[in-house]
């Protein structure tokens, strides 16, 4: 299911509550991935991003982090 499907689906849910619900067990059954429901939720006001700088940033450079190769000394 992409996102547009998903806004499509929320329209028909009235209250706020039960479509926080629906997004979170669409994402936990792996129907949606964790971007789609992240842009639906932020789109929603249910949660902001930008609210938490440090957050954004991490987020925004946590697919390129590489952990370094350490040299290992064999004794």
């Amino acid at each position: 299911m992409n996102t547009s499907e998903m806004r499509w689906l929320l329209q028909t849910i009235d209250e706020p509550e039960t479509a926080q619900r629906f997004v979170m067990a669409q994402y936990k059954r792996g129907r949606i991935s964790y971007r789609a429901m992240a842009d639906i939720a932020e789109e929603r006001g249910w949660i902001n991003w930008r609210a938490n700088k440090f957050l954004f940033v991490a987020t925004k450079y946590l697919t390129e982090y590489v952990t370094p190769q350490l040299p290992v000394v064999n004794s």
